[in-house]
């Protein structure tokens, strides 16, 4: 597995930005996807994930309503749609696999992913 995400950049607030997340092997129907950021000083936050197979998806409640985590299955891909931007979504932005033996409930917790890929720089001026 190696993980690649895309699409950070810089954008003024109020902005949106499409983060992709691309695998070099495949998403296993098993797996979940999650998206987390980190900024500078700070632990690393859950914001979304979504399970490869059923597509259900979950939220922090801090992007709920402005984030949306979906799945191209045709094209391997799982993308993070980020509306209405603001200064404090400010960070290096991840995506990660959470590769199950068995269904599981969705997790928010960064430690229960397995692979992570290498991030992508979100800045959003004011």
């Amino acid at each position: 597995v190696q993980l690649q995400a895309s699409g950070g950049g810089l954008v003024q607030a109020g902005g949106s930005l499409r983060l992709s997340c691309v695998d070099s092997g495949r998403f296993f129907s098993s797996y979940h996807i999650g998206w987390f950021r980190q900024a500078p000083g700070q632990d690393r936050e859950f914001l979304a994930a979504i399970a490869w197979r059923a597509g259900k998806t979950f939220y922090a409640d801090s992007v709920k309503g402005r984030f949306t985590i979906s799945r191209d299955s045709a094209n391997e891909v799982v993308n993070l749609q980020m509306n209405g931007l603001k200064p404090e979504d400010t960070a290096v932005y991840y995506c990660a696999t959470r590769r199950l033996l068995r269904p599981a409930p969705m997790s928010s917790f960064a430690s229960e992913y397995n692979d992570w890929g290498q991030g992508t720089q979100v800045t959003v001026s004011s």
